[in-house]
This record gives structure tokens, sequence and C-alpha cells, in this order.
């Protein structure tokens, strides 16, 4: 379809799909822990990799007849690769996708939509999903999957899911419902919409949705919420939230990055472009130079380089920077070298 608005994120980020390929859709990246050339990137098509900066391609097509919805790196084995998919839950590649294997024990029967994956930074065999129908975990690598609800009564539509790295039993979840946190690892969850959305508005259909999460990595007691109305952030463990850049032109918010080591530089994304702050919000100047499509999917920070970035695009496909943003390239996935179908 040429357009196909995607409410949130729990539809598998379609919003406003351009015309022309579907490689053009870049739903997902996932950026080397510590080799900036190495880059995996989902489309609607395949997945793609690259070992050079994106000179050169492999494609990875035949592990899945579904489509791939998320890409996660083991931070700790980095030659370890996860894909979430639409209608066929998770596949592993223990070799930097060349085979792709199924990890679907818990998950086959019930999940329809992967929408993220995340690790334990010191036990990365421990893993959490956000999915349509709830947050799961796995205690042994993807291998097998138990469910992760308690104190989710109203939503079962998990669209994202994060961890606080400085406490890692910290973790906090998006919904259709607004916000979730747990303090015991996912076994338990506590709604947290103060100041995010009242209850009586949140009754409403798609009355909110929250598209990404993210912990500041040096003050972890600050959490963003990326919403389909707006950029939220809290200073309390998402006790309460306040929302910022209330003056942005488009309050959808499909998208968000923060610096590692600055707290005052976010990068949000939408359907307008690029938005960077470096006051911590308080001021947001578009950095949309280079793009020829503002509709923007995706955005990765590289953890070894912060002044490299991907983001990926609903209509132009794959970009880079090099600058912090100042400058976006169009990085082509269609010269590749296709890789063996997978056993």
């Amino acid at each position: 379809m040429a357009a196909l608005l995607r409410t949130s994120v729990f539809l598998g980020g379609l919003f406003l799909l351009a015309c022309g390929s579907r490689e053009a859709a870049v739903v997902s990246i996932a950026l080397h822990p510590s080799n900036p050339n190495i880059v995996y990137v989902a489309t609607n098509e395949a997945v793609h990799k690259t070992r050079d900066g994106g000179a050169t391609w492999e494609q990875f097509q035949a592990f899945t007849a579904r489509r791939v919805t998320t890409l996660a790196i083991d931070p700790k084995l980095p030659a370890t690769v996860y894909a979430g998919t639409m209608g066929d839950a998770i596949y592993k590649s223990p070799d930097g996708g060349q085979h792709w294997l199924p990890h679907n024990v818990g998950l086959k029967e019930h999940v329809s939509f992967v929408n993220e994956i995340i690790f334990h930074p010191d036990n990365t065999e421990l893993m959490y999903l956000a999915t349509t129908v709830g947050a799961f975990v796995s205690k042994n690598g993807g291998r097998e999957w138990e469910e992760r609800m308690a104190g989710m009564k109203e939503v079962h539509i998990v669209t994202c899911i994060t961890m606080d790295h400085q406490h890692p039993r910290v973790l906090y979840a998006g919904t259709t419902g607004g916000t979730y946190r747990s303090e015991d690892g996912g076994t338990t969850w506590q709604k947290k919409n103060n100041g995010l959305i009242p209850d009586d508005v949140l009754n409403a259909a798609m009355a909110l949705g929250v598209n990404m999460l993210a912990v500041d990595p040096r003050h972890s007691d600050i959490v963003y919420a990326a919403t389909t109305k707006g950029l939220f952030r809290s200073t309390n463990r998402a006790d309460y939230w306040e929302q910022i850049g209330q003056n942005l032109a488009n309050q959808f918010i499909s998208t968000l990055a923060l610096h590692p080591t600055d707290p005052n530089i976010v990068y949000i994304g939408g359907p307008e472009g690029i938005l960077k702050t470096a006051d911590g919000g308080k001021t947001w100047q578009a950095h949309n130079r280079g793009l020829t499509t503002m509709n923007v999917r995706t955005i990765s920070l590289s953890p070894s380089d912060p002044q490299l970035l991907y983001l990926g695009t609903n209509g132009s496909g794959l970009y880079r920077s090099t600058n912090g943003g100042a400058q976006w390239t169009p990085i082509p996935l269609t010269s590749h070298a296709q890789a063996a179908p997978a056993p």
C-alpha cells in the first residue's frame, strides 16, 4: 500500500509509507557495539549487513517467510544477532547472519509481532521482548520464552521495552496504554502514567501510544518517552512525566536516541525529519540536510563513536551522518552481493 498510516509502533512501525520500493522502508538498524563498520539493516524485504561502513552489503533473505520487524546484536557476543518478525516470532544467528535458526519455544503459538529485543548488560543470555501480546523473558539466549505481564491488566500490546543498565532489574515498558515500570526484572509491573495521560483520556481509542523509551545512560533517574502525542521526560524513574518540546510542529515522535556521555544531547525523529537538542530539550534544531524523505522511522547512534549516526526512512532508505546529524548521506542497499540462503 502506498500510504498506510501507523497509529502506533505496535502495528509494526508502519506509518505514512511512501510510494516506491519496499527496500526504501528501513524498519530497524543494529550497530555493532565496538566496530562502527558493521551494521545490520532490516527493510520490508530482507536483512542486510555491511562490514565496511556501507560500501558493500550482504543480503539474508531466506531465513523467514515473514517480514523482519526488529534487529538486535548481543553486546557481549556481537557475532550473535537476533531478528524479530511479523508472524514468525524470533530468529537467531550465531555467525553474523550467515545462518538463522528459529528460537520460538513459548512464543510461536502466541506472538504475532515482535517490536523490540533487549539484553541484560552483564548476562546477555537474559533477554526481554516487547510484542503485540505482551512482554516475554528468556534466560537461555532465546531458546525458551516466558510471558511476563503481571500488573499489565489494562493492555497486552507492548510497543517497546528498555532497561536501566545501572540497575538492570529495573525495566520500563511502553504500551498502547502508556508506560509501566518493573523493579524485579519484569516479574511484576506498575503503571506509570502520571503526567503522561489522564486515565479518563486513556480510555479513548488510540489516545496515546508509546513508540520508544530510553533511560539516560549517565543519570538513570531520567527516562524519555517518544509517543504519538509528544516527547516526555521523567526525572524520577517515571513516577511523573513532563512534556518537553511542546512547540515542535509535529508531536508524533517515532524514534529517539540519547548521546552516551552528554545528557543534554537528544535526537528525535518523526514524519518531519530529525530534530536535535543540545540543551536538554529547551530548544530544538532541525537536522535534515541531505535527506530526501523527512519521514524518519528509526535512528541509531554508534556506541563507539557518538558523532556517527544512522537513520532509516519510510521512503528513501538508509542514511548516515558522521558529524552528529549536521549532514546526512544516503547509503544505498541495492549494490550488494547476496549471501547464500540459510539451510
